[in-house]
């Protein structure tokens, strides 16, 4: 089931893209995260990298990790745009991975996620794209 779209989350996706554009470094960080939560304070990331690939922190579990150091536990919803490759591409949304699909949810799985169906922005509920989780 998918949801509209809001201002709030346009201006969620611009923060994201915001933090990936202001930090990128080729190699290291290509992710931007944004997270409101449902008192309405956002919290935006990036992912780091390392030169060990499996200790790499996604950006979407550092903006929850904030949010949860700030004392929020009730989350709306999360977006997380890559950095184009190439300087003729645009920045896109793109969807978490299945590690902090479990994280985010583990958390609050009520929490709502904006992806990229298409080349088309949709909103659903985190809980879709992980419908056997273990609970």
């Amino acid at each position: 089931m998918t949801l509209e779209i809001s201002d709030d989350d346009r201006k969620l996706v611009q923060m994201a893209q915001d933090a990936i554009a202001s930090r990128f470094k080729p190699g290291w960080h290509s992710i931007g995260s944004a997270l409101r939560t449902r008192s309405g304070k956002t919290y935006v990331s990036i992912h780091i990298d390392a030169n060990v690939g499996r200790i790499a922190v996604c950006a979407e579990a550092i903006a929850v990790a904030n949010a949860i150091y700030d004392g929020e536990t009730e989350f709306d919803t999360i977006v997380a745009v890559q950095h184009p490759k190439n300087p003729d591409e645009e920045f896109r949304v793109v969807s978490p991975c299945g590690m902090c699909r479990e994280l985010v949810t583990d958390y609050d799985k009520n929490t709502k996620v904006i992806i990229d169906v298409g080349d088309q922005l949709k909103k659903m509920k985190m809980m879709e794209l992980i419908p056997y989780k273990y609970l």
